[in-house]
């Protein structure tokens, strides 16, 4: 899995650091940092509950990579 993050997507909400602080962290002002691009397997479930609920639709997840 690889994660890729529109950052100007990203209304701040902070949904994917709660469901996924290994793989999220956020900005002072809110915007998401992505702290592994490619997470290992036991935190995929994780990462596309964050893509899935992300109000910005700013993560996008590569299943192929």
């Amino acid at each position: 899995m690889r994660v890729l993050i529109d950052e100007s997507k990203c209304c701040g909400a902070g949904q994917c650091v709660m469901i996924a602080p290994r793989v999220f962290d956020q900005r002072d002002d809110g915007i998401v940092i992505l702290l592994d691009a490619a997470p290992p397997t036991e935190l995929h479930a994780a990462v596309r509950e964050a893509a899935c609920v992300c109000p910005g639709a700013a993560i996008a997840l590569d299943e192929g990579a």
